[in-house]
């Protein structure tokens, strides 16, 4: 008969079985464990375009400090501003066709922190000797927004008197085909396909047409014009070349003294306010190559459009709202350019032909034109275009010619 099992034998044996058990059930909870963990998991996320960031503001005392215009043309600027106090408020806007544009509730004005109290205003880059561009004409992509029923009001103008001297690197961005204008100028005519209707939508469409042919064309510097500007060429190829194309630089003239305020659209969040300045378009503005670049992936391919529509602002707000509030650079402020919706008459008249851009009244006010005089009357002249022309390219087969001293 065998001998029964010592007690350390049965010690042993039951500690065999307890450290098997034990072992199974932790096998047991790693299976779980690993069954249950993507349940813990957060769902996927669609990934959305760069949303703003949050941007530390500049104090007002800083921003007055910060010039915008090359050191040549600040003094007269500065000049300019102090005489005429050209700063254009929002009830100037009221009743244009801009304020129009403004039409939707996601757009509001916001109060600035304090008013610019120089022309220069807001930069970002300050002009220096290392920061210049060797800057030609032919380096300069400008864009001219028109529509087909202002080619003969408008266009034939513009390509009579300021066009002519820059007729390579002017295009025109319309919403019809000319070719018999385009046939006698030898303008740059792109027929945008957008359509003609003065909205939201078909401003936002050619400027996205604008920006792309600019990408395309490999030059430096992208300026917007409306057909009721005049460039006044010496002017901007003096005040771009005081920058360097590939800084962020971008360059224009805000129709109000104060930043605007929209609600932007984002999947599944909600809305988010955005604040920024933007250069108006009726005045014209200017962006660098480098700048431009960095727009791509909101303005590039039809982007531009689906940008407009987040906001629901029209063109040159969404240029504003990319530039301001996406990539963060800050417009530098100048009062060199205009539009229609100031008091062109203030400008004093030694300093018109000093400016970079040029407007006049529409019908609601044929008289706000710049004050100049010349070989043109009113009636010859009503835009005053054709007086600043022949004042600055004086050799142009129509300008009148000077009498000579015994008045022939």
């Amino acid at each position: 008969m065998a001998d029964a099992p010592s007690p350390r034998m049965r010690v042993a044996s039951s500690w065999v079985g307890v450290s098997k058990a034990g072992f199974l059930l932790s096998l047991a909870l790693c299976g779980l464990l690993l069954l249950l963990i993507p349940a813990f998991q957060p769902a996927a996320r669609q990934v959305d375009p760069p949303q703003p960031r949050a941007r530390v503001k500049s104090s007002a005392s800083a921003l007055r400090n910060r010039s915008g215009l090359p050191p040549a043309l600040a003094d007269a600027a500065g000049d300019t501003e102090r005489k005429s106090g050209l700063d254009v408020s929002s009830e100037e806007m009221n009743g244009s066709t801009e304020t129009e544009l403004f039409g939707n509730d996601d757009y509001k004005e916001a109060d600035s922190e304090e008013a610019l109290s120089t022309p220069a205003g807001q930069g970002g880059i300050l002009p220096g000797p290392g920061s210049r561009d060797l800057l030609e004409l032919k380096d300069i992509f400008i864009a001219v927004k028109t529509t087909r029923k202002y080619h003969k009001s408008r266009l034939e103008l513009l390509i009579q008197t300021w066009i002519s001297q820059a007729k390579e690197q002017t295009y025109l961005f319309s919403d019809g085909e000319d070719k018999e204008l385009q046939m006698r100028t030898g303008a740059n005519i792109i027929n945008t396909n957008c359509s003609a209707a003065h909205t939201r939508q078909a401003l936002c469409c050619k400027m996205s047409v604008e920006y792309d042919k600019f990408i395309e064309s490999q030059k430096k510097w992208f300026c917007h014009m409306d057909d009721d500007n005049y460039v006044i060429l010496p002017s901007l190829l003096q005040l771009l070349s005081s920058y360097h194309h590939s800084q962020d630089v971008y360059l224009g003239r805000p129709s109000l003294d104060h930043p605007i305020e929209a609600a932007e659209r984002v999947k599944s969040d909600g809305l988010a306010s955005a604040k920024f300045w933007f250069a108006t378009g009726g005045a014209g503005f200017c962006v660098s190559r480098g700048l431009a670049l960095k727009m791509s992936p909101w303005a590039s391919l039809g982007n531009f459009i689906s940008t407009a529509e987040k906001i629901r602002l029209p063109d040159d707000c969404t240029i504003g709202y990319i530039i301001e509030a996406l990539l963060e650079v800050a417009l530098i402020h100048t009062h060199l350019f205009h539009s229609h919706l100031e008091n062109l008459q203030k400008l004093p008249t030694d300093s018109v032909l000093e400016q970079v851009t040029l407007s006049y009244g529409g019908y609601e006010n044929r008289r706000n034109v710049v004050s100049i005089v010349g070989g043109f009357s009113l009636v010859e002249d009503p835009t005053r275009f054709k007086t600043v022309h022949c004042r600055l390219y004086p050799d142009t087969d129509w300008c009148p010619k000077p009498k000579s001293p015994n008045g022939k």
